[in-house]
């Protein structure tokens, strides 16, 4: 027997851990809110002795965290601009072009990144605080 069919497309089933690596950052960002939201009440039940004083250093660091977190994120997304404007290669041929230099060339550069990294969360921190 033949019938018409009506043309609906099937759609396929959701690839969930490809959309929780996906919004990973986002999800990240959200429970960092959440903490910082909910801690004071946390704190203030785990020791009742604690002023508000003590509570809010936790609460600062917490803070700086998530700003360091969003710069971060921000400094990508102008990195990923960047490269489009300028239309220099992928990173994916950056990075196997990297593989090329020579191994004290790469501890070098991830020493220089590192430092920058960590430089900027201590200058996130320093600003809160």
């Amino acid at each position: 027997m033949n019938t018409k069919k009506l043309g609906f497309k099937e759609f396929p089933t959701p690839n969930f851990p490809e959309l929780l690596t996906k919004a990973e950052p986002l999800l990240l960002f959200l429970i960092l809110l959440l903490l910082w939201c909910c801690a004071p009440g946390f704190l203030r039940k785990a020791d009742v002795a604690a002023g508000s004083i003590d509570q809010s250093i936790w609460l600062l660091i917490l803070l700086s965290i998530m700003a360091f977190l969003l710069i971060l994120g921000l400094c990508w997304w102008i990195f990923q601009r960047f490269v489009l404007a300028v239309a220099l290669p992928s990173v994916e041929y950056m990075v196997s072009q990297f593989n090329l230099l020579k191994t004290w060339q790469q501890y070098v550069f991830y020493f220089a990144s590192f430092s920058l990294l960590l430089l900027s969360s201590l200058l996130c921190l320093i600003a809160i605080c």
